[in-house]
């Protein structure tokens, strides 16, 4: 072999060593990068290819009905709401679900406080009467503790406990561009599209606008370190396929975040036309959302992983379910091939120093080439044992656990 031959195969070498150490890197490098592998997992006589983090695996636990957002209960039970009215209790090893209560209405989540459970239904935050491992709740058990704008359209509600101790609770705007807002001016049933939280005094219990501007945040946590409240945020319909992005954005006290009347394009924030009436705001209040996602993926539930959850790497990280698009591309309607809709998955946004830097996949593969989905994530909560379990509202109804085995 002469030298040419030689520096030639040489060269293949090298291209092909630089290939293989390029596969193994993720697309976005940097601090706590994910490395992916593929996992197959067996799911009713089927196998399923789902990719997941290096040394991690994904495991389905159990069968629920339209399950939405999950929440632990301090003596280490799991609690989800549900679409079907159920709500379910799964004590460790979370593999059998127990019916706790069932209602009429929409119970989409639960929180806690001293000797009582905080039920969400479309109409207002409920409470009742409850001690920790208690199995069954009586319906007539069950007391309105503040009302809430019903009707239909983003008929979901989420309850949580703050850091501070008191209730909060988010709703969405009716449609695309209702031209509500929680605020002075507005009626009743229009005061929706944002986060509240709860003044309770004397026995009484009412309403304060915490952050407004929000077309549907389903899913709010706040960050472990700073203890800055973040919420994800469904964008509309009406502007096709790939506008506007979705939104992960920071919430303070006070905070206006635009919708319907200005939607942020990725770069910089649009007057959307469809909502005519005056802004109650102006553009110069607006807060740009932190982080995005594609368009039409539909963020429902996020958590924030806490110290000793997943790895040291991922720690104060937020976990965000992506529900996936309804529609397909280039139009964004039902009419397409339904290989174009955005994929239900599991994404990272990751944190530096308590500030939100960028957005990795964390479990993705729940869609197939054809469009076909096999499962569509919905609530997310870290469980006591630093694993992050997840719902899924169709297709396979149940529940989740990504775990770290190595």
């Amino acid at each position: 072999m002469n030298n040419k031959h030689l520096l030639v195969m040489q060269a293949i070498r090298f291209s092909l060593l630089l290939m293989l150490c390029l596969a193994a890197v993720p697309a976005q490098a940097g601090t706590g990068a994910l490395v992916y592998e593929e996992q197959v997992l067996a799911l009713d006589g089927e196998n399923r290819a789902v990719r997941v983090p290096k040394g991690y695996r994904l495991e389905f636990l159990a069968r629920l009905d339209k399950p939405r957002m999950l929440t632990f209960a301090a003596n280490g039970d799991l609690f989800a709401g549900s679409k079907s009215g159920k709500v379910y209790r799964l004590p460790p090893p979370y593999t059998k679900a127990e019916v706790l209560l069932e209602l009429d209405d929409y119970p989409h989540s639960v929180a806690f406080r001293k000797g009582e459970m905080l039920i969400a239904q479309t109409d207002g935050v409920y409470r009742a009467p409850y001690t920790l491992g208690q199995r069954v709740i009586a319906k007539e058990a069950l007391k309105l503790l503040a009302p809430l704008p019903a009707g239909g359209g983003h008929n979901s509600r989420t309850v949580a406990l703050g850091p501070d101790g008191r209730v909060y609770a988010s709703l969405g705007i009716q449609y695309n561009c209702s031209e509500q807002y929680l605020g002075e001016g507005y009626t009743f049933d229009e005061q929706r599209g944002g986060v509240l939280v709860l003044r309770e005094s004397g026995g009484k219990a009412s309403w304060e606008t915490y952050a407004s501007g929000l077309r549907n945040p389903v899913g709010f946590d706040w960050h472990p370190q700073t203890g800055v409240l973040y919420a994800a945020n469904n964008g509309p319909d009406h502007r096709g396929f790939d506008q506007p992005p979705e939104y992960f954005s920071k919430l303070t006290a006070g905070s206006f975040h635009g919708m319907p009347w200005f939607q942020y394009d990725g770069k910089k924030l649009q007057r959307d036309d469809c909502a005519s009436s005056k802004p109650p705001r102006a553009l110069s209040e607006v807060s740009q959302p932190v982080a995005t996602f594609p368009s039409r993926n539909a963020p429902l539930g996020m958590a924030f992983a806490p110290k000793g959850a997943l790895d040291s790497s991922l720690e104060f990280d937020a976990a965000v379910a992506l529900h996936g698009s309804w529609g397909t591309a280039p139009g964004g309607g039902f009419i397409g091939r339904a290989a174009t809709r955005r994929e239900p998955k599991i994404v990272l946004v990751r944190f530096k120093e308590g500030q939100a830097v960028r957005v990795d996949d964390l479990v993705s593969g729940f869609q197939l080439p054809d469009g076909e989905r096999w499962a569509r994530p919905a609530g997310v909560a870290f469980g006591p044992d630093g694993a992050l379990y997840f719902s899924s509202d169709s297709d396979n109804n149940g529940l989740f656990r990504l775990q770290r085995v190595r």
